[in-house]
């Protein structure tokens, strides 16, 4: 069984070679990556890293400015609309997908079938958005012939638990700000809809999710958060419908977005109905708090966020505010539950780790990557273009130099431009240290699925043996070892920017609990760099290392089967 690795990949940036870059460009000026530049040659290019999933970001019809009525697509007013290209979580219909990535508008529903085929013809399976939480303000579909949502409602009370929305009655939507833009009327929305990220106001801020519409689950947040689950709540049978419709396709499983502003309640009774017709189906929840881990677990998602726990430690860690000892709490905090979170270190969410924000160089990265990859069975998911040091520095538009690649705007992403160049996937054609990163994450996650240690291996955290000794500096260093039938991986991070010599101390505990031969020297390869020696592994002793600065190693030990 290997590990799962997904690559997280937005198709409006990959493919856009030509782009102009202009703050607030349009389409027509800045370029826009297509379905079909998922060529069979780029989806190879993508698995031969170790990927087992892609997860297509923003596929999802949603708001924009670009006009579209030619195609019968009702415009979208840019009041309610961020940046040109508009946020892939405000979704306009849920049963279509984007026009911009199609390169016949009428046929972009087949045009994104064919690429769920290539994808699985390139042995990987396709992971795409499902955002139950909130829609555009003006939501409406055109392809499904059910009703809309919203269709429906008693706009005359706040709250009922057959309505899809939550009213403020009497108030019409007047947000703090003015962005009528081009638009030669003003927006008008009355009675004013709650907005997604739980703003019971008419008038949100900037930094508010105004642009979205928060979806009714039967919860009466007003009411004392009374549960109005029974009767089924028309939100739920309408959100089964569109999961199944999208399974239909070939879909292999979904990343929840803010899973956890939506009632667990909810989750443990569709996953279980959509299962049964398609039993296999992935889900990846969006949960931030720790203390509703366990619920959301045993409400039927696979996996989860390590977010606030893994991700915000091994950043401190590389920025040096945290000691690298702190990484073993993230996992004795998850207990039974580390093997069901998913790890990263970029997402489209936050900063790119070459960004000034974060580490400010890729390579500085390195033992956090090591860590995070390596550290247990779970998933491990890269965002694309951190494989190629993209720095995320630019000022797109509405979202500004922030350290992130922009989701609300249509831009041409310069690492990934090189790389695909038409198409080419030339890696000769890179910057030497382009190159070399790119080569490295291959090699880190392609060992990811050939040693059964890293996927299935057992686990033994080895700092509590080495925190007082010279050779060893735990705010520093991080080692662990992997344990497999056949073989056992000694993992060594070095977040200090020297090489250091290290004596790592193997204690007679993990000979016990691995259930290690004893012997005196074993034969010992290192898997990143090819080299072979003879290194001593004994209970109670230690093993010597050098260790490059900013580095790391896994060397690999022989055992007899």
């Amino acid at each position: 069984m290997s590990k799962i690795v997904i690559y997280q990949v937005f198709p409006r940036y990959f493919g856009n070679c030509e782009g102009r870059n202009l703050p607030g460009g349009t389409i027509e000026e800045n370029g826009v990556g297509k379905f079909k530049d998922f060529s069979t040659r780029a989806l190879s290019a993508i698995r031969q890293m170790g990927v087992t999933h892609i997860w297509y970001t923003g596929v999802l019809e949603h708001a924009t400015q670009t006009d579209y009525t030619a195609f019968g697509i009702a415009a979208d007013h840019p009041a309610v609309v961020k940046g040109r290209a508009g946020s892939p979580y405000a979704v306009k219909d849920y049963y279509d997908v984007d026009p911009d990535l199609a390169v016949s508008v009428p046929d972009r529903l087949k045009e994104f079938k064919l690429l769920v085929g290539r994808t699985h013809r390139a042995g990987m399976k396709v992971i795409i958005d499902f955002v139950p939480n909130h829609l555009a303000r003006r939501y409406h579909s055109d392809v499904a012939r059910v009703p809309d949502f919203g269709q429906d409602d008693d706009v005359n009370v706040a709250f009922s638990p057959r309505n899809n929305f939550y009213y403020l009655p009497g108030e019409a939507f007047r947000p703090q700000f003015d962005r009528q833009g081009t638009a030669a009327a003003p927006y008008e929305e009355y009675p004013a809809k709650v907005t997604g990220n739980d703003c019971f106001t008419a008038s949100p801020s900037v930094s508010d999710w105004y642009e979205t519409v928060k979806l009714n689950y039967g919860l009466d947040y007003q009411g004392g958060r009374t549960e109005h689950f029974s009767p089924v709540p028309d939100t739920w049978e309408k959100m089964l419908h569109i999961l199944d419709y999208w399974a239909g396709f070939g879909v292999d499983g979904f990343r929840c977005d803010m899973a956890e502003m939506v009632p667990p309640a909810f989750w443990r009774w569709v996953i279980a109905k959509v299962r049964q017709k398609h039993k296999s189906l992935l889900f990846i929840g969006e949960v931030y708090n720790p203390g509703l881990y366990r619920t959301y677990m045993e409400a039927g998602f696979d996996y989860l966020y390590d977010k606030v726990g893994l991700y915000d430690t091994l950043k401190s860690v590389t920025r040096g505010y945290a000691p690298a000892f702190a990484i073993t709490s993230c996992w004795q905090r998850l207990g039974d539950l580390q093997d069901r979170m998913l790890n990263f270190l970029e997402n489209h969410d936050e900063q790119r780790i070459a960004s000034p924000f974060f580490a400010g160089d890729p390579w500085k990265a390195v033992p956090a990557l090591i860590v995070s990859a390596c550290l247990r069975n779970n998933p491990f998911m890269l965002y694309a273009g951190q494989e190629l040091g993209e720095k995320g520095m630019y000022g797109e538009g509405f979202s500004g130099e922030d350290g992130r690649s922009t989701i609300f705007d249509y831009w041409r992403i310069d690492s990934l431009a090189r790389w695909v160049d038409h198409g080419k996937f030339d890696t000769s054609a890179l910057p030497g240290e382009v190159r070399d990163l790119r080569s490295f994450y291959c090699r880190l996650l392609q060992l990811c699925q050939t040693e059964p240690a890293l996927s299935q291996g057992l686990f033994f955290d080895l700092m509590y043996v080495n925190g007082d000794q010279p050779y060893f500096d735990t705010a520093r260093q991080y080692a662990f070892l992997r344990r497999s039938e056949g073989s056992l991986l000694l993992i060594v991070a070095n977040f200090d920017d020297q090489p250091k010599l290290l004596h790592v101390n193997i204690p007679r505990h993990a000979f016990d609990y691995l259930q290690l031969d004893e012997s005196s020297s074993w034969e010992a390869r290192e898997l990143l760099t090819g080299e072979s020696r003879t290194l001593p592994l004994a209970p109670d002793s230690f093993v010597s290392l050098h260790v490059a600065g900013r580095g790391g190693c896994l060397w690999k030990f022989e055992l007899e089967k």
